[in-house]
């Protein structure tokens, strides 16, 4: 004879279906308020997938989507024997790679020094100071860049001549193995401010009795800093670095375009700007898309390799 409290699977599958629009019906208008941005992320986000299959195609605009040529991996063929690809493939890996590094430990310090500030007026300060540099456009930055690295009057070159480190101005912009250093450090520049608030967040929610009871064991300020504040921030940081990795292939064209030239093309052009190229100035659409679908497949592995990575040593996940 079976006991009274004893539930059939049915039964209890019965019961957590309603559990489940129980809640949804709860949290109704939460629902309705996300409903806008789902529907903003499927038109611009997955609507767009359609398109992908004009990458295995001949792709002509004055014929529709389904009277085009079809070509198979012949795009791809061709990428992958094109000897520009790998050289622009270089260009992407290290410049994104150098500013995965360095966005991550600076913007990291810089939090930590103004999360140890006490006078909350001169922290708001430096804080609001430092970021603002985001809110300008790489136009404007760009334009700071080439006058501070000026062999006309440009501040660093007069600074390093006042210093009597070199004789004759340097001309920078025309150097490709220091342009991936003048990106990274304009980057820098630029985002360090903004990047270092969500990690001030992050601090600001680590239980101040833990920082008590390590005063009361004698702890100084660094080993607080060590002990508690970094540990604390773990997850965030973890979270944003997986995410971040995953864009190490896609990280845009803006700098290099406004900083490159024709005498540093070989360092400046990443994935971004070879798909400009090829894909719309030459009227290559399927070539560029090609492109495009190697960018999207290559950052979601990144993101996979890079959790699974973070599951196996830690026993945590972020998807």
């Amino acid at each position: 004879m079976k006991p009274l409290t004893e539930m059939t699977p049915e039964a209890g599958s019965t019961l957590k279906r309603n559990r489940v629009w129980f809640k949804a019906f709860q949290q109704r208008y939460l629902y309705m308020m996300s409903l806008p941005f789902v529907i903003w992320i499927f038109i611009f986000s997955y609507v767009p997938v359609w398109g992908w299959i004009t990458a295995f195609q001949n792709y002509k605009p004055k014929d529709s989507l389904f009277d085009q040529k079809w070509v198979g991996f012949q795009n791809f063929i061709e990428l992958f024997q094109d000897e520009r690809f790998y050289i622009v493939l270089r260009n992407t890996l290290a410049m994104s790679t150098m500013g995965l590094i360095v966005g991550f430990t600076i913007p990291i310090l810089f939090a930590l020094l103004l999360n140890e500030m006490k006078g909350q007026l001169f922290k708001r300060s430096v804080q609001t100071i430092s970021y603002l540099p985001h809110f300008v456009s790489w136009v404007v930055v760009a334009g700071l860049v080439y006058k501070m690295l000026s062999t006309d009057g440009g501040a660093v070159n007069q600074l390093l001549m006042w210093l009597n480190i070199i004789d004759q101005p340097i001309q920078f912009m025309a150097k490709g193995d220091l342009f991936w250093g003048i990106v990274t450090v304009s980057d820098l520049w630029k985002e360090m401010g903004w990047n270092s608030i969500i990690f001030l967040a992050a601090m600001a929610g680590i239980d101040p009795e833990l920082y008590e009871a390590s005063t009361v064991d004698g702890a100084g300020r660094f080993r607080k800093m060590w002990h508690i504040t970094l540990p604390g921030i773990r997850t965030t940081f973890m979270v944003l670095f997986i995410l971040s990795i995953g864009h190490l292939i896609s990280i845009g064209f803006e700098k290099q375009f406004l900083l490159g030239n024709p005498l540093v093309s070989d360092y400046s052009e990443v994935l971004d700007l070879y798909a400009l190229k090829y894909g719309i100035q030459m009227g290559r659409y399927s070539y560029g898309t090609a492109i495009g679908i190697f960018n999207s497949v290559v950052s979601i592995l990144l993101v996979f390799i890079a959790n699974g990575i973070y599951k196996r040593v830690t026993k945590e996940t972020v998807i």
